[in-house]
């Protein structure tokens, strides 16, 4: 297992399908540089320093003071309590293994997908509490929320969604269908939405909501994601110059007349497009025999699918 882990982080920046190493890595040098900046900017007196970079990534409850810091929507997802190491250690983990389920299956595009979905509804659902509702608008008394809960629980609930009767063998229970941990998580969330992490538990809801609808909608035809992939893509362009390959392509009519004649129709095929309704077949077997159980084709096909 730890082989395994230690695999997946090495040259995660350079190996296709490493978007959940990406975002922890990306998570842990946020929190090692936060950290050492509160350390030295408390050892030689320049505090305020500390909480002006700090607050750049904390996301007021208050709407007006969210207004001068926009930003934070979003840069709240990669920061973490300095307080103690659990919150950004089991955030990391959960997010590591159910994360490497959505890759599995639908690909590592999904997953970016996912945590900046989560994000953004974990953060919208937190401004609207804190701004509607009297018993929250009551307690806006402190500076911020920061934590990639709220992404974290659009990829679990997300893959509890997908694959609900896939097993976790976990430490000292034994196996567990991970729709029960994920269960388990929202209504954790639930009783806590008006303890003393009233915001981050609300937010983790609006997350695990995000999660759900996303797939569920996914599985009707809809991709409410698109437009972070195309985003990205398009930020990376600044950066990464596209090479000049020119690729052209003559149909061969006498061998596709051929492969008509002698393939039936199923609505797709691993070299065409895909129907939805056999997607929807392929992820209803998943649930049922589980991943094993498919093709090699319907492997292609569901692979094919998740890039789209």
């Amino acid at each position: 297992m730890y082989g395994s882990i230690k695999d997946d982080f090495k040259n995660a920046f350079n190996r296709p399908n490493s978007a959940h190493t990406q975002l922890i890595i990306i998570n842990v040098v946020v929190f090692l540089f936060l950290g050492l900046l509160n350390v030295f900017s408390m050892l030689f007196g320049f505090e305020g320093i500390f909480g002006i970079v700090y607050s750049q990534f904390s996301i007021p409850p208050v709407f007006s003071e969210f207004l001068t810091r926009p930003w934070t929507i979003i840069t709240y997802a990669f920061a973490h309590d300095l307080g103690s190491i659990f919150h950004i250690l089991f955030n990391m983990l959960v997010f590591y293994w159910f994360a490497k389920l959505i890759i599995e299956y639908l690909g590592s595009d999904r997953v970016i997908i996912l945590y900046v979905l989560g994000a953004l509804a974990g953060s919208l659902a937190y401004l609207l509490v804190y701004n509607l509702i009297p018993f929250y608008m009551e307690r806006t008394g402190f500076s911020g929320m920061v934590g990639a809960s709220a992404a974290v629980y659009a990829v679990v609930v997300a893959a509890a969604t997908l694959l609900p009767n896939y097993t976790f063998h976990l430490l000292f229970i034994g196996p567990v269908r991970i729709k029960y941990i994920a269960a388990f998580y929202i209504v954790l969330s639930f009783l806590g939405s008006v303890g003393g992490n009233a915001g981050g538990n609300v937010a983790h809801l609006g997350g695990a909501l995000i999660g759900y609808l996303h797939i569920t909608n996914l599985q009707k035809g809809s991709d409410w994601g698109k437009w972070i992939i195309s985003l990205m893509n398009f930020v990376k362009s600044f950066f990464v110059k596209s090479p000049n390959i020119k690729v052209s392509y003559k149909r061969d009519k006498t061998r596709k007349t051929s492969r008509r004649a002698s393939t039936p129709r199923t609505g797709g095929s691993s070299t065409g497009t895909t129907s939805q309704d056999e997607i929807d077949t392929i992820l209803d077997k998943i649930s049922e025999r589980g991943y094993e159980s498919l093709s090699k084709e319907e492997k292609q096909k569901l692979f094919n699918a998740s890039k789209k």
